[in-house]
């Protein structure tokens, strides 16, 4: 080896040791402003799974700043090709990929003797519209469909950032139209048995989807029968609630990165985010409704223990807010609906966990829910973090307490 060659790759192995210690600098810093609390599920593995996620976002924020990709590309990569576990299917379980109007989607249908028709399940995955694919909710919707004997159909909308609202839900629109025009004839599913649902953002375009389709009011298909809502992010208008301000902090989802997906959904404008968070985007005339609707006096009180400050007013931004209204509509945060619209929604299931940002929201819809005397059925894990359904059954991933999220949806399921 001649010394050109040796200083050649001498040079490379600095480079990369240079690299790996920049990586495991930003990935100290960042679990060092984490805040897992001792009531947390296996909080010790989450700590772990948390420091993974935080590396695979640094290395893809610093491949698109070198201009190799986009940072989300590279995160969709490897969570694709390394973290996402497809296991045989299972005896009692017929799993197609199909297309319904040009939408992708995946179909589960129990095999086992059904006398008439099987009810259904129309199921979006979370991922702040930025993640998440059909693979990623695989494990959950093959569960559910056996264990519930459920036709499940789990749609693969478009994401963001190549595409923006309402794209999203107008992909899940579609799926669900679709399905429910053929449902029968091709499936054996009674399509006034079908119901919508999703964790966290599918969570949300579930709810939106159905207060779409009853403000439209659609006469030639079947409403959805119900709506299951799993840690549904609900509403952009107070990302001071006390569960935002408890659990700020906790993986997998931080306070800070709600308002990305949000940004990210509508527009891409991530100049705003502390606007947002500053609350200076809500007109005046709204924040009283607001206000009525998102109050922590509307909360029990054990979801006050844990503490919270109640923010200044903030002043109003008109230029932010016209940047952002349609993120205060109701296909966009359906908690601030008006009572008419919510009125019209089906029986709803909410499963809201105690370490999650997104806690309220959950909660806070209930509350509206039984305002307008409308059927509800609520279930709360009192050591679940956000993001708990994408562990269930996923080899080294996974998080048994998973289960208790996968397993409360599959007996709401059976009631139908």
């Amino acid at each position: 080896m001649d010394i050109g060659t040796a200083i050649l790759i001498i040079g490379f192995a600095a480079l990369v040791a240079a690299f790996l210690l920049l990586v495991i600098g930003l990935v100290y810093s960042e679990l060092m402003n984490s805040d897992i609390p001792r009531g947390v599920a296996n909080r010790w593995k989450l700590h772990m799974v948390h420091g993974l996620f935080v590396g695979i976002a640094i290395v893809g924020r610093i491949l698109h700043r070198l201009g190799i990709c986009h940072q989300v590309s590279f995160i969709r990569w490897f969570v694709a090709w390394f973290l996402t576990r497809l296991n045989p299917v299972p005896a009692g379980l017929r799993v197609k990929n199909l297309t319904f109007s040009e939408v992708p989607v995946r179909l589960y249908e129990p095999t086992t003797t059904c006398e008439g028709l099987r009810k259904g399940l129309v199921y979006f995955h979370g991922g702040g519209w930025v993640l998440g694919n059909i693979d990623s909710v695989d494990e959950v919707c093959r569960h559910i469909a056996k264990e519930s004997d459920t036709t499940v159909v789990s749609v693969g909308y478009r994401l963001a950032p190549e595409h923006r609202y309402p794209a999203q839900l107008d992909d899940c629109e579609t799926a669900l139209s679709h399905f429910l025009s053929v449902a029968e004839a091709e499936f054996s599913v009674d399509s006034h048995r079908v119901a919508v649902g999703g964790d966290s953002t599918g969570a949300n375009l579930a709810a939106a989807l159905c207060q779409r389709l009853a403000r439209t009011e659609v006469g030639h298909l079947p409403f959805p029968c119900a709506q299951v809502l799993i840690y549904p992010a609900l509403q952009m208008a107070d990302f001071n609630l006390p569960s935002y301000q408890q659990n700020h902090a906790v993986p997998i989802l931080f306070r800070g990165r709600m308002v990305f997906y949000f940004l990210q959904y509508l527009n891409g404008d991530m100049s705003l985010c502390q606007e947002l968070l500053d609350g200076i985007h809500v007109p005046t005339e709204l924040q009283p409704c607001y206000k009525e609707w998102l109050s922590p006096s509307n909360l029990p009180p054990e979801f006050l223990v844990r503490g919270y400050d109640e923010p200044p007013t903030p002043q109003y931004d008109g230029e932010v807010y016209h940047s952002i209204k349609a993120g205060l509509e109701h296909e966009v945060s359906p908690l601030l609906a008006e009572d008419v619209i919510i009125q019209k929604t089906p029986p709803t299931f909410i499963l809201t966990c105690e370490y999650d940002i997104l806690r309220d929201d959950g909660i806070l819809y209930r509350k509206r829910l039984l305002d307008l005397k409308k059927d509800v059925t609520w279930r709360h894990v009192a050591e679940g973090f956000h993001g708990m359904i994408n562990f269930f059954n996923q080899g080294w991933l996974t998080f048994n307490s998973a289960a208790q999220v996968v397993d409360s949806v599959i007996d709401y399921m059976k009631t139908l």
